[in-house]
């Protein structure tokens, strides 16, 4: 379990770097000009834009590997990207995007999870005023649809997680013998994932009268955050803890390591949300009973291009059917059996996609209610 430890170290470097920066007046677009994006040079190109967390955590970095493939798919550098990367802060993400909108003159296809679902809407409305266009992905609220924007907002994209976070926990469940206590980490309270995968973990329970959830906390997405939420855990319930529910792959590195510092590793079964490299591996070792894979160097490229080829008016958003403008992404449940399968096919060779097919791997229109 070294490369949990490296993992939470590279992290903790990681948010030191960027708060020096910030501390050096290096906000907005300029800080991001330091961390490898570049803003292209004024022109009918637009400029390309994804705006995530951090990359850092492996999940975005396939996001933003994703987004780099398609630039280089329309004869640009990978360099062309411009990253904005608001380190889980919602004022900052919303800061970034008005800077560049300036910047570019609203010159701009921007890819990008706002943060939090209420941070959407400014988000959308500042693109919106200055003609620029924008995918989003994960976070909106269920009022906010695209077709209320004309072109501007070109797609949303989500996951549905319900179903995949019941199946992991109903995984979860099956490996205690259908009884016994566990424990939960979430992500960020008000993202809508974290409350899907809650919600399904709570859903699965209703089938195993013999399951007691012990407690149930916001980890924020954050390995540290949850390795100490997980080492609390153990100190308060102690022997009563039997299995273990996490949001995400990362949130599961810290849960190992808490556990692994305790002698615990391999006796707690966990499952987590992502496919992760790392988290596959673990999987194949018997460290993790299951992940969920997104896909996310898809979902990043597909992003980039909806937005891109609105931008450059290749289509139309608004002659689109909703199911074009707010659709799933797609979702493969892995575990033991299928885990070294799974890795030869999405992992050790990234597939090659097809940047103009919008909306080929998709899972149908978003669903609310």
């Amino acid at each position: 379990m070294s490369f949990i430890k490296d993992f939470i170290e590279k992290e903790t470097i990681s948010r030191r770097n960027f708060m020096f920066a910030t501390a050096a007046g290096l906000g907005g677009v300029a800080a991001m000009s330091t961390l490898g994006g570049r803003a292209l040079a004024a022109g009918k190109e637009p400029t390309v834009a994804w705006s995530y967390r951090n990359r850092s955590n492996p999940y975005w970095n396939e996001i933003v590997s994703g987004g780099e493939a398609f630039i280089e798919s329309i004869g640009r550098s990978k360099d062309d990207l411009v990253h904005l990367i608001n380190e889980g802060s919602s004022e900052k993400s919303l800061a970034d995007v008005k800077a560049i909108l300036a910047k570019t003159k609203g010159n701009l296809a921007l890819a990008i999870d706002t943060n939090d679902a209420p941070n959407a809407r400014p988000v959308v409305e500042a693109v919106k005023e200055s003609g620029a266009y924008i995918s989003t992905i994960w976070n909106k609220t269920d009022d906010l649809h695209p077709w209320d924007f004309g072109d501007n907002y070109v797609s949303h994209m989500s996951w549905s997680d319900i179903g995949p976070a019941e199946q992991t926990a109903r995984i979860l469940f099956e490996k205690m013998g259908g009884k016994g206590a566990i424990v939960g980490l979430g992500g960020i309270a008000s993202n809508v994932p974290a409350i899907e995968r809650k919600q399904g973990l709570l859903n699965a329970m209703k089938d195993f009268p013999d399951i007691k959830l012990l407690d149930y906390q916001a980890a924020d997405w954050d390995t540290q955050k949850a390795n100490q939420i997980m080492s609390s855990f153990l100190t308060r319930f102690g022997d009563d803890i039997k299995g273990v529910h996490c949001a995400n792959d990362t949130i599961g590195y810290g849960v190992l390591e808490a556990l692994r510092a305790e002698g615990l590793a391999g006796e707690i079964p966990i499952v987590t949300y992502d496919g992760n490299p790392q988290a596959v591996e673990l999987v194949m070792k018997g460290d993790i009973e299951a992940t969920v894979f997104t896909n996310p160097h898809w979902g990043g490229g597909i992003s980039a291009a909806l937005a891109y080829y609105a931008a450059i008016g290749a289509f139309k958003p608004s002659e689109e059917p909703h199911e074009h403008r707010e659709f799933y992404g797609p979702t493969i449940l892995i575990t033991r059996k299928d885990a070294e399968e799974f890795k030869a096919k999405y992992l050790d060779s990234v597939p090659k996609y097809d940047w103009k097919d919008f909306w080929g791997p998709a899972n149908g229109q978003i669903k609310y209610g």
